[in-house]
């Protein structure tokens, strides 16, 4: 047997007898793991409120659908600095600056205060954002239930994020881990009784949401703030306000928010068009939505791993490691979420009928489109995958500004206009200048298949350029 030592300056390295560095992928998966578990609870979560509402009936489901994924565009693009924290964290801890650490950690949620009343101001806007898809009536009226209360409480959601981006950025995954399952367990329990024994409906599942954040919020603030072996970050000195970190801050997440909000913002109006196909088809891209979410939030963590090891290996000066754990995690998250797609589009026909109410008069079609769907979903998995991976590790590295652009060209000029012309028929979509096929929710579901192949192939091709190298360590 060949012996190996590691090396205590670079994250997940091994020295071989010979001298050679290699990548330690059991230390890899050390970190990955706990973060892969917090990310299986965030799926987890979102498969909850989806069988709680399906529980009421399908135009609720249909509700939630044409307004969860907009929820998550708007706290994506005005709550990017909290995803910026991750990225800071891991570069200042590779570099050993344990304060300025901290120091990220608490501009982000002073940034997160600042952005409540901008998301107060969103939430009060629901219907006239709703206005121009043209919903049924019924349907509408389900989805600002849900996206009101939601946005009342988004900024929670950007203040855990940041705290969670330290933990995450230090290596410290076990500690999100355990936040992150005692929020899921207050979520369910508040949804359970807001839901059926206040009889809040829709609006039961957003306030559980805000109320288990909450929860998630205080925990994480008092582990950040008093945990004895964390005193090295000195957390209780650096949380004053300085604009210019803050401003500094701001210029790294914004990029990331927007990145995350226009690809979101693509596929919430690719939901919305499925939505307004008809209840069925709405319902049915829902609960495939959140199915494929067993594959794609698991391998968010994975990617979250090179955020953080591609971070510490360029703050501890060594853009060339950086580079090989950033191949090694790309390649991980890719083989995970193809595998997934696989064994998800097998057993859709037994997985479906479990978030569908088999009373509801819809329910046989429903689950008849979402098997349909599933397998076209299934058949993207990969290169999402392939995107996840490499965009993380792009953001670990600090490139935000160019995949950011990237994505939002692609996914608003191409895959939005390709989406819209395959699902409807002549005079039944949004606009009449594109050509219109009339495949229905199977060929939206197609194009996002086109889409997601491409992007995984241009964030790959970003990473391969080296571009990321020449930007310097903040």
């Amino acid at each position: 047997m060949t012996a190996t030592v590691h090396s205590p300056s670079l994250p997940a390295r091994r020295i071989d007898t010979q001298g050679q560095a290699h990548v330690d992928w059991r230390i890899v998966l050390t970190l990955a793991g706990p973060l892969i578990a917090n990310s299986a609870i965030q799926a987890t979560l979102n498969l909850t409120d989806t069988w709680f509402i399906g529980r009421i009936s399908t135009n609720a489901l249909a509700g939630m659908g044409a307004i969860h994924w907009l929820t998550i565009v708007f706290i994506g693009l005005l709550g990017g600095v909290g995803m910026a924290v991750q990225t800071l964290v891991a570069q200042a801890y590779g570099g050993r600056r344990f304060a300025r650490a901290s120091q990220a950690t608490w501009t982000a949620l002073w940034a997160a205060l600042f952005t409540a009343p901008l998301f107060v101001l969103v939430g009060l806007m629901g219907e006239h954002i709703l206005a121009p898809f043209a919903l049924q009536p019924e349907v509408n009226q389900l989805a600002l239930q849900f996206w009101q209360p939601r946005m009342l409480g988004a900024a929670l959601g950007v203040a855990l994020w940041a705290i969670l981006g330290f933990f995450n950025g230090i290596g410290r995954a076990r500690i999100t881990l355990f936040i992150n399952l005692f929020t899921l367990g207050i979520n369910a329990g508040l949804a359970q009784l807001f839901i059926f024994r206040f009889h809040w409906g829709v609006a039961g599942a957003a306030w559980a949401t805000n109320c288990a954040t909450l929860v998630g919020v205080l925990l994480a603030l008092s582990v950040f703030t008093r945990a004895q072996d964390l005193q090295i970050y000195r957390a209780h000195l650096t949380w004053r306000l300085h604009w210019r970190r803050l401003k500094s801050q701001f210029q790294l997440g914004l990029p990331m928010g927007v990145m995350l909000a226009a690809d979101l913002f693509g596929f919430s109006l690719f939901q919305l068009m499925q939505v307004k196909l008809g209840p069925v088809d709405g319902a049915a891209s829902q609960v495939v939505m959140m199915l494929t979410s067993i594959g794609y939030m698991p391998a968010i963590g994975i990617a979250l791993a090179g955020t953080t090891l591609v971070g510490q290996s360029i703050g501890a000066g060594d853009k060339a490691w950086a580079r090989k754990l950033g191949n090694f995690v790309i390649l991980m998250a890719t083989v995970y979420m193809g595998g997934v797609g696989l064994l998800l589009g097998l057993t859709s026909q037994w997985l479906l009928p479990l978030f569908i109410n088999s009373q509801d008069a819809h329910s046989i079609e429903v689950i008849h489109t979402g098997v349909t769907i599933m397998w076209l979903a299934a058949a993207y998995q990969l290169f999402d995958g392939m995107t996840l991976g490499s965009s993380f590790c792009l953001r670990g590295a600090g490139d935000a500004t160019v995949p950011a652009a990237l994505v939002l060209g692609m996914s608003w000029l191409f895959f939005v206009p390709l989406a819209h012309s395959l699902a409807f028929s002549d005079g039944d979509g949004w606009v009449n200048f594109l050509p219109q096929f009339g495949f229905g929710a199977a060929g939206g579901w197609s194009a996002a298949v086109i889409y997601v192949c491409l992007m995984g192939l241009i964030m790959l091709m970003r990473w391969r350029s080296k571009a990321w190298e020449r930007i310097e360590v903040r």
